[in-house]
């Protein structure tokens, strides 16, 4: 058989099944790439919807009027509420609007992302919602709103400045709409802060605050400067004083030292001259002790004698008109300078 004629059967036999099934009252449903169905009977002893998940990316047939088909997609959907008109899942304002636990007016941004589990889309079915949109709409927005929102509500007005304080409350908001929805199908992978918003005057407070704060900052900031400088000069003079002491104190040891070798110095010395002294006296006395003895005269004639050796000697006489020595004059002396004529050789 050629193959164009195959084709062609196969095409005919296509045609006419999609014929007998529209004829006979079937109806058509499929399931996209991402999608689940679930199947209800609304007749028989086993009516209600079905526990028995169609898989995706498939086509059944069922007949009309006695069964209901519904499909959930189970891709990541991304809920954003948000103060920007236009942007997030409504054209209008949708950011969550509370009081803070000390009492200030807030609005936040969110995003909240979920998906279905697929093993229970037939509890979804049952239990809260007939579509992917009622879903959204009906149930996770409302109930993740009010819980979020209740949440957010418990932190203090300067916490929402702490990164890591939202982060604790989304993570706790996430944990709590999980222990709700779980048990139907409904998985919270995450929820994300954006911005955060105060009332008007309270913005402004916090603006006044801030700026306050980094002025009181700014100065704490210049005292601490000033007192590093302070106490860096004073390291430096207490080390130029350190310096100064110990140059002093050198100088005073080194006089010291100086000083105690003069002083032993000079004090050996006076010990040589005492004795020295003592040797002389010693020598003194042993003379006048030989002096004092029989040869003490001989010993004194013997120096006399030494001393007047080689020495010229005047006789002159002193009586019988000779000259007085007590009452001498110059006239007198020259008078007898015949006197002196004789004594030469």
């Amino acid at each position: 058989m050629k193959p164009y004629r195959l084709f062609e059967k196969i095409g005919f036999a296509v045609i006419l099944a999609g014929f007998l099934v529209t004829m006979s009252g079937c109806m058509i449903v499929s399931t996209g790439t991402t999608e689940v169905g679930v199947r209800t009977k609304k007749l028989g002893p086993s009516k209600g919807i079905e526990q028995k998940v169609y898989a995706p990316g498939s086509t059944y047939f069922f007949f009309p009027i006695i069964n209901d088909f519904h499909t959930f997609d189970t891709r990541l959907v991304n809920m954003e509420m948000t103060y920007e008109s236009g942007r997030g899942d409504r054209n209008s304002k949708d950011d969550l609007l509370f009081k803070t636990i000390d009492g200030n007016d807030i609005s936040l941004d969110v995003i909240i992302s979920y998906k279905i589990d697929p093993a229970k889309a037939p509890k979804i079915l049952e239990n809260i919602a007939r579509s992917d949109e009622e879903l959204k709409d009906v149930v996770m927005r409302t109930v993740a709103r009010s819980r979020t929102r209740d949440i957010f509500g418990e932190l203090r007005t300067e916490e929402f400045y702490v990164t890591n304080r939202r982060d604790e409350k989304a993570m706790e908001a996430a944990q709590i709409l999980n222990d709700m929805l779980n048990p139907y199908g409904v998985i919270v992978e995450r929820i994300m802060t954006r911005d955060y918003r105060f009332n008007t005057a309270y913005q402004k407070a916090i603006e006044d605050k801030k700026i306050a704060d980094q002025l009181a900052e700014k100065n704490k900031s210049a005292t601490r400067a000033a007192t590093e400088e302070y106490l860096k000069k004073l390291e430096e003079a207490k080390g130029e004083v350190s310096k100064m002491k110990a140059q002093v104190d050198g100088e005073f040891r080194q006089a010291q030292i100086n000083a105690d070798a003069y002083f032993g110095k000079q004090e050996k010395l006076a010990e040589a001259i005492r004795a020295e002294g003592r040797a002389e006296a010693r020598g003194i006395e042993v003379m006048n002790k030989a002096l004092s003895g029989s040869g003490g005269e001989v010993m004194v004639k013997l120096e006399i004698a030494k001393a007047l050796q080689n020495k010229r000697i005047i006789l002159l006489p002193t009586s019988g008109g000779g000259i007085d020595l007590r009452t001498l004059d110059v006239n007198q002396l020259l008078g007898i300078s015949g006197v002196q004529k004789l004594s030469q050789p």
